[in-house]
């Protein structure tokens, strides 16, 4: 029942209001519709592109170079059924993890999904809630933070008339508050549509790489096919049949139709494999961030120790009566939130009142590491020996005694004030200690082993006393945890820089000072992601290069989170990292297969139309070709599993994989279809002859960017050699491939064919010295500016 005898609305009014259209729907970043995927797979600019080609090929009789639209067709089927399988997961694993919040409805307090909040609403705001829609409280204070929507860090004391924004969230305290204003009139839905607009530079790098390799070939195609249809039908005098053909050739192999399904479909696949395992994505750049993380920051309470703590023992001071001092802490906990683990120790443990009529409440804050009760006879706070005890060492024994066994200590204590929010203590006579701890995960070495293994650094950043924190870490096995840095004593972000590159362990960090840590590290060239349950790690999340929370924690923490441990299981994030690996690691091999006929493509194409040539293929052929060494292998070599680091930018590193086999191709088939001309040797010839090549090349750039080679990898290189060889034999015909070649054609091609593996091993050699030059001078260039 509502005992504070707040007015809520009836369900009949909320339900009205909600026919009215006045409830809470967010406008928030939702997945994409049924209809918008298929159209999405469907009316591509490529498969405009293709359906003109095709339907000249058609207009010309030239059915058989069709080959390539099946490939095509199915790449757009495979799309839509991959992500309508993986929304339809993420969907209902959505719906398992609507946010709810409890509101007063016919005088009593339920809980409902934020959607189905609406205007006048009387909704209980609790420590760690984040405020779902601009409102007034009615009943209570609290403390909040609105970093999030207004860029300031500090806490603002809210109490009753005092206005909540929504997107804010509350630190400490409970409160009541009417809404004011739901869906998309409040604060923080304008800011989400502002930012929807700004959406571009959220994007993945492997979406951004991709976009713009995709606009490039959209832009060249058109001029270079119309340049190759102009010089083979005005120039050449080639009938309109063979210019098309010619033309199409060129403009499909510079077409990189595969690599963007390639890439989107991965992602939706390793979005659905994170969901099978309780792993909720907000975002579906983190999958790749993540595989790129050398940092990993997280903290004691939920990561390396289970959450859950207990009260170990009550060590009364100065011959106080320790039933007295049971009932006093009673009666303090008893007007404390349960908004933490240690408040939800203390109730469950301290379990019995008097009911002391209370002044005012000072709710616990990570700001200053306290709580307070003012009684009508006295003042108590309770809080860290730090902060309560400053610079009385009468005690600093003992609790070293206790904080070196990895126990945590609380001062419980009397002022001879009335405590106020934030305020600087002092001269509090101390009553009594509470010892409390929690157990280390028995999962945690294994996952910390892993991340040492896979050279992520892992940086503790807690609240708790730093010997404390150090203990639980030696504990869990994370390397030099035995070096730690009470971060209390860091003044200026030179000191704090200093430190976070130096140690791995820190205790009695402020919210802001995680922030702050995060950015640093950052600003050092580490790419880092930060884990955290509480409204002290929102801060930091919403800074880190990947966020991940646990859904035990605060709601204010899942939300800002990018990903969200649906389990609260730390030993989940070696998975999450491997799958994250797999999927850029794979794309960029893979994606380098794609571009080598790309790259050859434009070569080619440009250097028929500045010689005058005709282009040495047709649509079947290139079809063929990219099937056999691209298409099939890139399918397969995308499951792989990769534990590899990522390093570089993901455009970088798929061209410069390309470039090389691109480069060999063109001058290959170029080579071969000057020296046709030269000896006068058909052009069916050269153009199985190029098929031939090309073929080869592709099974060079295959294993080159497989190795190092296993049983697998053998099986798809082995599959794809012998695809090859059964096509020439049986499916000649339909690829447009001639098995009668004149005894020239034949020695040519024979000749260019053992050419091929040197030419490669020279081309690669080349360019790979050449990379490492311009490396040189960027760092050189780098360390000039720097200084």
């Amino acid at each position: 029942m509502n005992n504070l005898k707040i007015k809520g609305l009836s369900s009949k009014t909320a339900y009205e209001y909600k026919l009215k259209g006045k409830n809470n729907f967010l406008v928030k970043a939702s997945s994409k519709t049924k209809k918008q995927i298929i159209m999405e797979n469907v009316f591509t600019y490529f498969n405009f592109v293709f359906l003109f080609l095709s339907i000249l090929l058609i207009l010309v009789g030239s059915f058989r170079d069709l080959t390539f639209l099946p490939i095509i067709i199915s790449n757009s089927l495979i799309g839509i059924f991959q992500e309508l399988k993986a929304k339809k997961i993420l969907d209902n694993l959505k719906m398992l993890n609507t946010p709810v919040c409890k509101v007063i409805r016919d005088d009593n307090i339920i809980e409902v999904p934020i959607e189905d909040l609406v205007l006048d609403d009387v909704v209980e705001f609790n420590s760690g809630d984040q405020i779902c829609a601009d409102a007034v409280i009615v009943d209570g204070k609290v403390s909040v933070n609105e970093s999030l929507i207004t860029g300031e860090s500090d806490e603002v004391n809210k109490d009753k008339d005092d206005e909540l924004l929504s997107g804010s969230f509350v630190v400490s305290g409970k409160c009541f508050a009417r809404l004011t204003k739901v869906g998309a009139d409040s604060y923080i839905s304008k800011l989400t549509l502002q930012a929807k607009k700004e959406n571009l530079k959220e994007q993945s790098e492997i979406i951004r790489s991709l976009n713009k390799i995709v606009v490039f070939a959209g832009i060249v195609i058109i001029p270079i096919g119309i340049s190759l249809f102009y010089q083979s039908y005005f120039i050449n005098g080639d009938s309109i049949r063979e210019s098309v053909r010619s033309m199409v050739a060129s403009v499909i192999g510079m077409i990189p139709e595969g690599l963007f399904l390639l890439s989107s479909v991965a992602l939706a696949i390793s979005a659905m494999r994170l969901a099978k395992k309780k792993v909720l994505l907000h975002d579906m750049k983190s999958i790749e961030t993540l595989a790129k993380v050398d940092v990993l920051c997280v903290d004691k309470t939920g990561t390396i120790t289970d959450g859950n703590m207990i009260v170990e023992t009550l060590e009364v001071l100065d011959n106080n009566n320790i039933q007295d001092v049971f009932s006093l802490i009673c009666d303090f906990v008893y007007y404390q939130n349960e908004d933490n683990s240690t408040m939800c120790a203390l109730k469950n443990h301290f379990n019995k009142t008097s009911n002391k009529e209370v002044v005012d409440i000072v709710s616990f804050s990570s700001s200053f590491k306290y709580s307070a009760v003012n009684f009508v006879d006295g003042s108590y706070v309770l809080g860290a020996p730090d902060f309560i005890l400053k610079s009385n060492s009468k005690y600093n024994d003992l609790v070293d005694e206790y904080i070196n066994d990895g126990l945590r200590v609380l001062v419980f204590g009397k002022c001879s004030y009335n405590v106020t929010h934030g305020m600087a203590l002092k001269d509090v006579h101390p009553i009594a200690f509470i010892i409390l701890s929690n157990s280390i995960r028995d999962t945690a070495q294994k996952t910390f082993a892993y991340f040492y293994e896979q050279n992520v650094n892992i940086k503790v950043l807690s609240g708790d006393n730093p010997v404390t924190v150090s203990k639980i870490a030696l504990k869990a096995g994370i390397h030099d945890a035995d070096l730690y840095m009470d971060a209390s004593l860091l003044k200026t972000k030179k000191e704090m820089k200093e430190a976070i590159l130096k140690y791995n362990i820190f205790g009695r960090v402020t919210p802001e000072q995680k922030k702050i840590f995060v950015n640093l590290l950052q600003e050092d060239g580490h790419t880092v992601a930060m884990t955290g349950d509480g409204v002290n790690d929102v801060l930091a999340l919403k800074d880190a290069d990947c966020s991940i929370a646990m859904a035990s924690g605060s709601k204010a923490a899942c939300e800002t989170a990018q990903m969200v441990l649906l389990e609260s299981d730390f030993s989940k994030m070696p998975s999450v990292v491997l799958e994250g690996r797999k999927v850029v690691n794979n794309l960029e091999r893979s994606g380098s297969l794609f571009l080598v006929k790309n790259i050859f493509s434009l070569l080619t194409s440009v250097l028929a139309i500045y010689f005058g040539v005709k282009y040495p293929l047709t649509p079947a052929q290139v079809s063929f070709v990219s099937m056999f060494t691209i298409g099939i292998p890139a399918f397969f070599l995308s499951q792989i599993p990769n534990e590899n680091l990522i390093r570089g930018k993901f455009i970088t590193n798929i061209i410069s994989k390309a470039v090389p086999g691109g480069i060999t191709d063109t001058i290959m088939l170029c080579s071969m279809s000057l020296f046709g001309i030269v000896f006068n040797i058909k052009f069916q010839d050269i153009s199985t002859s190029s098929t031939i090549l090309l073929s080869i090349v592709g099974l060079m750039v295959l294993y080159s960017i497989s190795k190092p080679m296993n049983k697998y990898k053998w099986f798809i290189q082995g599959g794809c050699t012998l695809g090859i060889l059964l096509s020439f034999i049986f499916f000649s015909d339909y690829f447009g491939i001639s098995q009668n070649m004149s005894l020239p054609g034949i020695l040519l091609c024979i000749n260019f064919s053992i050419m091929t593996e040197a030419i490669f091993r020279y081309v690669t050699s080349i360019f790979n010295f050449i990379k490492k030059i311009v490396l040189k001078i960027k760092t050189i260039f780098l360390k000039k500016s720097e200084s």
